[in-house]
């Protein structure tokens, strides 16, 4: 049996998390159990950049997700590594807090638990980070992530594709992150091919 699990913390673009699950066929292809994690920031993100005045009854209503577990969820069964063997994880979009935090070892709420869990095992850990510019504190905590064996995503969609909506963007980040996963999608037009 294996698990994906999808972070949302509270930074912006709950777009690209929310897309992300939609792809539920997909993820299905590959995952058995797809668990989403979200923080109280992205509730409050969610509400404001796409109107989810319940981001908890709202993710939910999904029959696609397994469950749902908020930050404060932390007797959760996630939060044992013994439980995460066959667990991948995507933080997206993941905030510079959550990054910093992660980093340095700081796991007081689910999602930062079971990442941090997902890299002392040597699982796949993709953090979607949305933050612009960064600064040489940020790029030190994401290289330290990286150094760990995280898989570090800025949502920087291509041009190359040339978009017609924001959604081109957004299935462009969506589809680099499934082809991390191995799973093989369409949901994009890749270099060359157009």
């Amino acid at each position: 049996m294996t698990k994906i699990i999808i972070g949302i913390s509270g930074a912006s673009g709950i777009v690209y998390s929310l897309k992300l699950i939609d792809q539920c066929e997909l993820l299905r292809s590959r995952y058995k159990e797809i668990y989403v994690i979200y923080t109280r920031s992205s509730e409050l993100i969610a509400r404001y950049e796409l109107g989810i005045t319940d981001l908890r009854r709202y993710l939910e209503t999904n029959k696609c997700i397994s469950k749902v577990f908020s930050e404060e969820d932390i007797d959760s069964f996630l939060a044992s590594s013994s439980n995460l063997y066959d667990a991948d994880m995507v933080i997206i979009p993941s905030s510079m807090n959550t990054v910093a935090k992660l980093a340095h070892g700081i796991q007081d709420n689910l999602l930062l638990r079971v990442a941090s869990s997902l890299l002392r095992i040597k699982r796949k850990l993709i953090i979607v980070f949305r933050e612009t510019p960064i600064s040489r504190i940020d790029l030190e905590n994401l290289s330290i992530l990286a150094k760990e064996g995280a898989i570090i995503f800025p949502a920087s969609p291509a041009f190359y594709i040339k978009p017609k909506t924001v959604d081109d963007l957004v299935f462009f980040i969506i589809g680099k992150i499934l082809d991390l996963l191995g799973i093989e999608n369409e949901l994009y037009s890749r270099w060359g091919t157009s």
